[in-house]
């Protein structure tokens, strides 16, 4: 680029030298002529002076010489006419006479200009006067007095002296005449050759000038003229490079029409020859829609500005196109206003290309999977509106963070195998545990694919998650429903068993109490007794959470029953321990047994009290509920309908999600032995699925656990019954 520059640069020099050069050359020939003119008009002028000089000097002398011989002709008639008295001879004397007058007015006017011969005239102009007076004096003498007087006059001295004087001015004024007409001749020859030698030396240096700057010329024509040849093949070349730019060119005028375009704008409006576009307005084709916002681009280009629009153009042949126009000002030079100089470029394709990723971004961000781009370095690059709502982040949010340390507590083995697994094989499948803006664990089913650039590399990692934690915890209930049915099963035949085993055995130590009056034998039998019977209800509480013991079915109030439990928690447990009781007056009625209800209320406070063996807030709540299709299909329990909702909720130690899974299962318990059989959670639940209802559990551990009972709500029949019921108890009364 510098070589370019300086070549240029060094260019420029030679040709402002060579400009230079021709204008000295061309001032200097300019000063010769000028001068050859001034000293050509000096000589011609002084020629002319001293030819007009000559021309008077030969004209005075003429006349003078005229009246020299005027005057003596004028004498010689008159002495004929004295001596002869001839008429002819008069007649001739007096043309004479008038000649002579004539001869000294010419004179007169043509020495008007020259002060020394004018006083030369009034010299002899008299005296020539006079001489005519006498002579006309003497031709009246002679016609009066006769011949003698006129001899006596003509003979005296005084005229013959003013002849004489007349005669010697006429000499001396020609002899200094010719004189200086001598002299004259002489200066005009001298300025004559003066003038030659001037001519043919300014002739000489205006050749050799006109050589030289016809040299110079030559050179400089030649210069152009390979200036020229240069320009043409730039052109050329400047053409052709246009012509091979796969974008369209344009150069607009302020009118709007089109002066120039390439090959490529040609084949985009679909015409084979520029001469269909030269001349004409460049919106022809553009979309009416987009033809207000050309215009007032183009006159923003031509006002100097650059800028750049998207519109629409319709080919010659009816194609449609998208097009992207990046413009500038050209300056003309003619009259220092700006054209429109256009790089367009086709972006159908790109319009097509972005539409196609417009509606693949709409299908993104609808799905309502959690779709989301990281790098190799884990940064996050795309992030769909399926992972906010799955997340709760938004993309602005987590773009450029880290995904490991937004999504995941901790790195596990199995994060790790997947991250392995995906870079060796480029995709990978599995179930993992993530973390929501609130803190909330969720569990995934995860699609990782990966993404490679065109050489190869490994460039980004797709992962596509679909939220699986409630399916998991259906399917975890369900396998729960299956075990707990097969251990209700497998208890049954159990309890059948030992009923059958437990029964001659109170019936054999009734018999021996009966024979063994005793005291010692009668309180060792009771003890067995109550043993014995202990082992019945233990036996009667499991085949109540296998079977499902039907009692009597009545319209039940859940108030009194949680009035009681208030009632007996007072009482019974510590002091510690504060109970808080929410009972709406609106609840609805429930249907179902009494007294396996309170079991259930009596199971889940004895709970809540053992988890809070340094005290705590127990909490009772009850609210009415209308379960719809969304949360019957998350608990596969729940069914559509009306329910009775019963909360209890301790602060207590809480439990691990392990033992949530067990807790339902017969004979299971976390209590020290002789402190617990296992059976009152699994008796609860039998008793609540024997009601038509559910029950969901959430516990952390150091934070408590809640219990919520979901009670199917009596219908407005029986509670109208009820009601009946109770109108007629309290009218008998």
């Amino acid at each position: 680029m510098e070589g370019i520059c300086g070549r240029r640069g060094d260019r420029m020099i030679k040709k402002w030298y060579r400009v230079q050069k021709l204008k000295v050359i061309f001032f200097l020939a300019l000063a010769v002529v000028f001068t050859n003119a001034v000293v050509s008009y000096s000589n011609t002028v002084k020629l002319i002076h001293n030819q007009q000089w000559v021309t008077s000097s030969c004209q005075v002398i003429t006349q003078v010489e005229s009246i020299k011989y005027t005057l003596k002709d004028t004498e010689t008639a008159q002495r004929n006419y004295l001596i002869t008295a001839d008429a002819d001879d008069l007649k001739t004397y007096f043309a004479a006479y008038r000649q002579t007058k004539r001869n000294i007015q010419i004179v007169t006017k043509l020495t008007a200009d020259n002060h020394q011969k004018q006083q030369w005239i009034s010299l002899l102009e008299p005296k020539i006067i006079s001489r005519l007076n006498i002579l006309q004096q003497e031709i009246y003498l002679k016609q009066n007095q006769g011949f003698e007087t006129v001899r006596q006059r003509i003979l005296s001295d005084k005229d013959n002296q003013s002849s004489q004087e007349i005669q010697q001015l006429i000499h001396d004024s020609l002899e200094v005449e010719q004189n200086l007409l001598q002299q004259g001749m002489q200066e005009a020859l001298a300025s004559s050759q003066k003038a030659i030698v001037t001519f043919f030396i300014a002739a000489i240096v205006d050749l050799v000038l006109v050589g030289l700057l016809y040299n110079l010329l030559w050179r400089y024509i030649r210069h152009l003229q390979q200036t020229e040849l240069a320009l043409h093949q730039s052109e050329n070349r400047l053409r052709a490079m246009i012509d091979a730019e796969p974008e369209c060119i344009k150069l607009i005028a302020r009118d709007g029409t089109l002066l120039e375009i390439n090959a490529e704008g040609l084949a985009i409006m679909e015409v084979e020859s520029a001469d269909a576009l030269i001349g004409k307005p460049i919106d022809a084709v553009i979309v009416p829609e987009y033809r207000a916002a050309f215009a007032n681009f183009h006159k923003s280009i031509c006002q100097g500005n650059k800028g750049t629009l998207k519109f629409e153009i319709v080919g010659f042949k009816g194609t449609r196109r998208y097009m992207e126009t990046h413009a500038v000002p050209l300056l003309n030079e003619s009259d220092g206003t700006f054209i429109h100089l256009a790089l367009i470029r086709d972006i159908t394709q790109q319009k097509q290309a972005e539409q196609k990723i417009r509606e693949q971004g709409l299908l993104l961000d609808i799905s309502t999977e959690g779709i989301l781009v990281r790098n190799i370095h884990n940064q996050i690059l795309f992030w769909n509106q399926g992972a906010e709502r799955l997340y709760g982040w938004k993309a602005e949010e987590v773009v450029g963070k880290n995904v490991l340390q937004l999504l995941y507590k901790d790195i596990s083995p199995q994060l790790e195998d997947a991250y392995l697994k995906v870079m060796n094989t480029g995709e990978w499948r599995g179930e993992l545990h993530q973390l929501t803006k609130e803190g909330k664990v969720i569990i995934v089913e995860s699609r990782w694919i990966l993404i490679r650039d065109d050489n190869g590399q490994t460039k980004s990692i797709l992962s596509v998650n679909t939220e699986i934690t409630q399916q998991k915890q259906l399917e975890a209930q369900l396998l729960r429903s299956q075990r707990l049915e097969s251990i209700g099963t497998l208890a049954g035949g159990i309890v059948h068993d030992l009923n059958n085993i437990l029964s001659p055995i109170l019936m054999s130590v009734q018999l021996l109490q009966k024979k063994l009056p005793d005291s010692q034998s009668q309180q060792i039998l009771q003890t067995l007794e109550n043993n014995v019977k202990r082992g019945a209800n233990l036996l009667k509480q499991v085949l109540s959470f296998a079977r499902g013991i039907e009692g009597k079915r009545t319209i039940v109030q859940i108030q009194p029953l949680m009035a009681e439990m208030e009632q007996i928690i007072a009482q019974t447990f510590p002091k510690s321990i504060i109970c808080q009781v929410d009972i709406p007056k609106n609840l609805w009625y429930v249907r179902g047994d009494t007294t396996q209800i309170h079991q259930v209320l009596i199971n889940l406070v004895v709970n809540a009290r053992d988890a809070m063996p340094n005290g705590g807030i127990l909490r009772i709540a009850a609210e009415n509920l209308v379960i719809g299709e969304h949360s019957a299909q998350i608990n596969i329990d729940a069914k559509v309908g009306s329910y009775v909702a019963i909360v209890v909720t301790d602060t207590g130690m809480g439990m691990s999600s392990e033992v949530q899974e067990r807790i339902f299962e017969p004979f299971f318990t976390t209590k020290e032995v002789g402190k617990g059989t296992g059976l009152g959670l699994s008796t609860a639940l039998g008793i609540i699925k024997n009601h038509g209802g559910f029950v969901n559990v959430y516990s952390q551990v150091g934070r408590g656990t809640q219990f919520t009972v979901y009670l199917l709500a009596s219908t407005f029949r029986d509670t109208h019954s009820l009601s009946l019921e109770l109108e007629s108890v309290t009218g008998d009364s």
